[in-house]
């Protein structure tokens, strides 16, 4: 039976960077991706948004990845000319309590170690965004947006040319402890059953990690591993030359997204959005009706926007673990050890900031796999 030494289950953003990351080696590394080509979910339906990891609980994995990684990320781009701008971001906040959010925000991003922020008056707002109307913001000069396709091709065609297997249309449908390895069956695309040895797991599976665990025997349920599907809706400004926004513009966070927000692109084009809404199957389509709700929200601080200047986008899903009724959860980065699966390693609940955090994120994965060998 065929035997590689690193499979990695998955080629989003993550599964990609660690295959990278991993591809000085050595090693015989096989990415398997049971759609056709690489980023096909999460990784490219997003806002392309490099965060600074304000918003994170100091000592979490989503802080320490976040900051960690947008530091990486800038230093990437630069270095293989990868198109970004560093845009820099405002929070803003109209009412008392929005107010009161901002000071918890920025107290919090300060114990982070998150560098540069800086309150505004509603004076230096105008200075900075004309069309903007808020009494207070917090400036994040370390934000921006970058082209995620070049970057997901980067890592793809670099870990190809290291030799890195990728197999395409092809579905993990068995996981097996075997004599100190894994025995991992996939289904291929003409529905053909192939098995080979590993001693090495990576689940990357994004909105399918859950289920990749609990193919290797992992119970999703008692570990808190279940992924809960959280859907993003992206609405565009049909004319982006009728405002003048030079930053990304967001509101307070809510509990369980950072609320419906004003991207520029690199084309010159203004995003809406993500709003979120927890849903029980994975669905791209958009509601043309939440229009409104996109209007609503976003008058409070862009009120000459109608809503003939909206017009439907994309839409995404966020693979969470926090179900609609929980607070903050952490990424799951983990060696399975512990729980009866040596050399396998859980990546779960990788939503945002997941795609500024990939880089630091597959440090972490090849400082793990050291540690083991």
């Amino acid at each position: 039976m065929e035997k590689v030494d690193i499979t990695v289950i998955g080629a989003g953003v993550i599964g990609l960077a660690v295959s990278y990351l991993f591809s000085d080696l050595g090693k015989e590394i096989m990415v398997i991706e049971k759609n056709r080509s690489f980023g096909q979910e999460t990784s490219s339906r997003n806002s392309e948004v490099i965060h600074a990891g304000i918003y994170y609980p100091k000592g979490s994995l989503k802080s320490e990845t976040c900051i960690r990684g947008g530091r990486l990320l800038y230093e990437f781009c630069e270095k293989n000319k990868i198109a970004y701008k560093k845009l820099g971001k405002l929070i803003v906040a109209n009412e008392t309590g929005g107010i009161s959010k901002l000071e918890t925000i920025y107290k919090n991003a300060g114990e982070c170690g998150v560098e540069g922020l800086q309150f505004l008056a509603k004076s230096e707002i105008r200075k900075l965004e004309p069309d903007v109307r808020c009494e207070k913001a917090i400036f994040s000069p370390e934000t921006g947006i970058f082209d995620t396709h070049s970057f997901l091709e980067f890592l793809y065609k670099k870990s190809k040319e290291r030799k890195v297997n990728f197999a395409f249309s092809v579905e993990v449908i068995g996981i097996e402890r075997k004599g100190g390895e894994y025995k991992i069956t996939v289904s291929e695309p003409h529905k053909e059953k192939f098995s080979f040895m590993t001693e090495c797991v990576i689940n990357a599976a994004g909105l399918f990690s859950d289920k990749i665990a609990e193919l290797a025997g992992i119970d999703a349920d008692k570990y808190s591993y279940r992924i809960n599907y959280c859907k993003g809706q992206y609405f565009r400004i049909r004319d982006p030359k009728k405002f003048k926004v030079h930053h990304l513009i967001y509101p307070p966070p809510s509990e369980i997204d950072l609320g419906i927000h004003v991207t520029p692109d690199l084309a010159g084009g203004l995003r809406l959005g993500p709003d979120a809404e927890y849903v029980e199957a994975i669905d791209y389509n958009i509601n043309e009706k939440d229009k409104n709700k996109f209007l609503n929200s976003l008058q409070k601080f862009l009120p000459n926007l109608e809503l003939n200047d909206i017009i439907p986008d994309t839409a995404g899903i966020r693979p969470k673990l926090q179900s609609e009724k929980e607070s903050f959860r952490d990424f799951v980065i983990s060696e399975e050890s512990t729980k009866g699966f040596p050399n396998f390693i859980n990546l779960i609940g990788i939503e945002s900031p997941g795609l500024t955090s990939a880089l630091a994120i597959a440090e972490r994965v090849k400082q793990i796999w050291s540690n083991i060998r």
